[in-house]
């Protein structure tokens, strides 16, 4: 059964005619009643009653017209969401990013996007590092705003922003006072660490390596937000991002003092996997705008 069979089907039976069907198709008559044929062959019955040029649907034709119609407007449908989602204007961009992340960086640049692309949707889904990992990974998501220790060979990579990562205390701790810090004084504090699924672990332990020693955490939470908390009630040391969501009363940053303390954040997205072009354009967006991204090239 093919989709112009169907469309043919529709014509004859709202015109009742098979000449006329066949004009307002631009196809000849015969052509049109092979067709229609054909279609009540596959189908194993009659669609139309026929006297003459003259048709009309018998109970068959009318209870497969509804169908018909309904399966035509569906796949018209399909056609007009995908030029919507490709459209550069007014398509929809995919995209996941850390739930810290919510606060402000991704509405910052939504925003600033849709200043010049008012009619662009975003359809954003938001996580710990294994769920939108997941989301890329499967292609619910075109676009990820994550980590740069997440890339993998199949990901093309752009920065955003590289944000100081400092040493946070509570304001009542001996270092709160300090106007910097070696991250070698924190040996015997109780540090408060990250489970593996949020984004800034793989941050934390490549910069930790680095450097040439490993703290042991006391607790491991599941954001940053519960580690900012558990160092507002004096449970414990941290490294954190300054960043909205986590700057709580009762907190001390101390900037450090070895160099290389960043968290890197920017767009990464698979080198292997089609792009709309509405996704091609914030693409290129983010690489005009990131001031980081046009200092590293």
């Amino acid at each position: 059964m093919e989709l112009t069979q169907l469309e043919y089907f529709l014509t004859a039976a709202r015109l009742q005619h098979m000449t006329m069907a066949a004009k307002a198709l631009n196809i000849t008559q015969p052509a049109l009643s092979h067709s229609i044929s054909k279609l009540e062959s596959e189908l194993g019955v009659p669609l139309f009653e026929r006297n003459g040029r003259n048709i009309q649907l018998n109970r068959y034709g009318k209870m497969f017209v509804k169908w018909v119609e309904q399966a035509l407007q569906d796949i018209k449908n399909g056609m007009q969401e995908i030029e919507e989602w490709i459209h550069p204007d007014q398509g929809v961009i995919s995209m996941s990013y850390l739930n810290i992340l919510g606060v402000d960086r991704v509405p910052s640049l939504i925003r600033d996007y849709r200043l010049n692309h008012p009619e662009v949707r975003f359809e954003l889904k938001q996580g710990n590092n294994g769920d939108i990992d997941e989301h890329l990974e499967t292609g619910h998501s075109d676009l990820m705003i994550t980590s740069r220790e997440t890339i993998m060979d199949n990901h093309e990579w752009i920065i955003i922003e590289k944000t100081p990562l400092y040493i946070v205390v509570s304001s009542t701790h001996p270092f709160a006072g300090r106007e910097s810090l070696s991250l070698l004084e924190l040996s015997g504090e109780p540090f408060v660490g990250l489970k593996n699924n949020c984004g800034l672990k793989a941050t934390l332990t490549s910069r930790f390596q680095s450097t040439g020693f490993m703290l042991t955490s006391t607790y491991d939470a599941e954001d940053l937000a519960t580690v900012a908390g558990f160092i507002k009630a004096g449970l414990g040391v941290s490294v954190l991002p300054q960043t909205l969501g986590l700057m709580l009363d009762g907190l001390a940053w101390i900037p450090i003092q070895e160099e290389g303390w960043y968290w890197e954040i920017g767009l990464k997205w698979r080198k292997d996997r089609y792009l709309s072009p509405a996704t091609k354009r914030f693409i290129a967006y983010v690489q005009q705008t990131s001031p980081v991204a046009e200092s590293e090239e």
